[in-house]
């Protein structure tokens, strides 16, 4: 039999050394761990910096500053989470009564475009605080004013040069002239026109509340109730003559024109009430109304019937300043079509992209 031989002294102790130091670096390597977790429970859970959040905010304070030197106006200060923006334009009237709310700007940026009374404040805040620029708009007027007050100075104006005043034409002369027919068919036929325009303000337009600069209602007087006076002068003095080619001229200029207008308020009507939902997310369609079919050729057919009206116009009398006038209509109604177009486009892409603005093919 082998007997088991005894390690000798020197291995004996190289075994004790390395088993004592694995023994040693186990016990370090547990201090350690659990000097780490004692260190990690102590300290308890990392915790992130608070976050604002808008429904834990009672009250918001609005800070409004001049938007060319920057200085404070003043703070309208408890203001609901729930309030708009034309809301806070009466609190800040309270404070400053020779700005009311219709003439007061407000932007988010010095550059920036002007926020809409129906914003509601909470969208716009990143803090308590809201910072906004205010901008004076200057005196301010409705938009049904602003047409109701357009259209009836044509309306009277016409009238009173129809009457043929003695202030105005030579009371022989215009006694003495007998008076074409076409003279009291324009009559009629301007009237109609700006008769249709007023009832459509008041009825048919839904105009959103807003109001415009009473600089531009002066300047819009001044163009219609200008040309309105050249043109009635010319129309209803003693020595009009009556167009070239006579009655025939005269019934198809006034068939055409009455179409015009009965079109342009149909488009009107079309556009009012664009789907019986009141919705106004999509572009109006034809209806059965013959009218309304011109929608598939143009996009604005309201500014193609409103400039045929005026065409039409111009060859029933067939002078110098009605034909001027039609001209400066044609580039307005033109530019403004351009405009809208491009807005539907951005819009309804689909139903538009195959359109004109204005006139068919053309524009």
């Amino acid at each position: 039999m082998h007997r088991r031989q005894k390690p000798s002294a020197p291995e004996h102790k190289r075994d004790l050394a390395a088993h004592g130091g694995a023994l040693s670096m186990s016990h370090n390597d547990t201090r350690s761990f659990f000097n780490f977790s004692q260190l990690v429970l102590s300290a308890g859970h990392l915790k992130s910096p608070p976050v604002l959040k808008h429904s834990k905010i009672t009250y918001f304070e609005v800070e409004i500053l001049d938007v060319q030197s920057k200085k404070q106006i003043c703070i309208v200060d408890k203001v609901p989470p729930s309030s708009t923006l034309l809301d806070v334009k009466h609190k800040f009237h309270k404070a400053c009564p020779q700005w009311y709310p219709s003439r007061v700007g407000l932007q988010l940026e010095r550059n920036g475009p002007y926020l809409k009374d129906s914003i509601n404040i909470q969208s716009l805040a990143v803090s308590s605080i809201i910072t906004l620029y205010f901008t004076d708009l200057g005196q301010q007027v409705g938009w049904t004013t602003f047409f109701l007050t357009e259209y009836t100075g044509p309306l009277l104006i016409y009238l009173l040069f129809y009457i043929r005043l003695s202030t105005i034409y030579d009371q022989v002369e215009s006694t003495k002239n007998f008076r074409h027919p076409v003279v009291h068919l324009a009559c009629f036929c301007h009237c109609l026109h700006y008769v249709r325009h007023l009832l459509e303000t008041l009825f048919v337009h839904k105009f959103s509340g807003g109001h415009t600069p009473l600089k531009n209602m002066i300047k819009g007087c001044a163009f219609y109730w200008g040309f309105t006076s050249w043109i009635a002068y010319y129309i209803n003095h003693p020595r009009y003559t009556p167009p070239s080619f006579g009655h025939k001229q005269v019934s198809f200029a006034a068939l055409a024109f009455l179409m015009c207008e009965a079109g342009n308020h149909f488009i009107n009507v079309a556009l009012a009430h664009q789907n019986h939902s009141g919705s106004k997310a999509c572009f109006p369609s034809p209806t059965y109304n013959p009218f309304t079919w011109l929608f598939l050729l143009v996009s604005c057919p309201n500014y193609t019937y409103e400039v045929g009206s005026w065409i039409s116009f111009t060859v029933m009398t067939q002078t110098l300043p009605v034909g001027i006038f039609a001209f400066l209509m044609v580039i307005q109604m033109s530019l403004w079509a351009q405009k809208k177009h491009k807005v539907y486009l951005k819009r309804f892409y689909p139903e538009v992209r195959r359109k004109t603005a204005m006139i068919p093919i053309i524009f």
